[in-house]
């Protein structure tokens, strides 16, 4: 793909998606900041209207500046759990590495609500191996407000709520490429941060540093993981 994707998963889970669905559909939703060319090349691979939901205003400005002009994504801040969509409004929701966090019931009865009829929830999760891990690791996801799935237990979660489950991949060997490459986009950004700006990003940058410390000298690689489903909207 022509636009990199810098996500948990990075751009495999869009190719995922689109290796095992091709029919048409005429609109998509994308939940999550930094999805702007997600959403762009959906709506330009399946040739549909797309829409982009991120939860806060820095995000919002964020992606009307990533963005293409002319573009025919329309991005709008909303609460993930309580958007203003009506029911059965999309074809397709896509999702990656934005809705594994504390609030994730809620977030997935909301999808399902704007889904419509055997329409499809492409999600990618972060996810745990084990059951019990480290502090070290904990304090990443409560950094994050992060709650992640066992990865034994992510498809009976979704079955449960009323989703089919199409098609499922592992993307954990991503997570590796994903933190070098954000480390190294990082490097290159505050080099031409000036102090006010550095002074902006502290938090972002921090966080990155951390995560990225944690997976990749701490033995993170060895509790966090990452996993792709795509799902069906049962029949009602």
């Amino acid at each position: 793909m022509k636009n990199k994707i810098l996500l948990p998963g990075l751009d495999k889970q869009l190719q995922f998606l689109v290796n095992n669905f091709s029919e048409k559909i005429d609109s998509a939703l994308v939940v999550g900041s930094a999805s702007e060319k997600l959403a762009e090349q959906i709506a330009e691979k399946f040739s549909s209207s797309a829409e982009l939901v991120v939860e806060d205003f820095d995000s919002l400005i964020t992606s009307k500046l990533q963005l293409e002009n002319g573009s025919k994504v329309k991005v709008s801040i909303m609460d993930y759990d309580k958007m203003d969509f009506g029911a059965s409004s999309f074809d397709l929701v896509y999702a990656q590495a934005s809705v594994s966090l504390i609030k994730r019931n809620k977030i997935t009865k909301e999808i399902l609500r704007i889904l419509k009829t055997r329409g499809l929830f492409c999600v990618g999760e972060v996810v745990v191996f084990t059951k019990d891990y480290p502090p070290f690791v904990k304090n990443v996801f409560d950094a994050s407000n992060l709650l992640p799935l066992n990865v034994a237990e992510i498809e009976n979660y979704y079955s449960s709520r009323g989703f089919k489950i199409l098609d499922r991949l592992n993307l954990s060997s991503t997570l590796k490429d994903y933190y070098v490459n954000s480390l190294n986009l990082l490097h290159k950004m505050k080099g031409g941060f000036s102090e006010q700006e550095k002074s902006y990003y502290k938090k972002l940058i921090n966080r990155v540093n951390h995560e990225s410390n944690v997976y990749l000298k701490l033995g993170g690689h060895k509790y966090i993981g990452f996993v792709v489903l795509i799902l069906q909207k049962d029949q009602q």
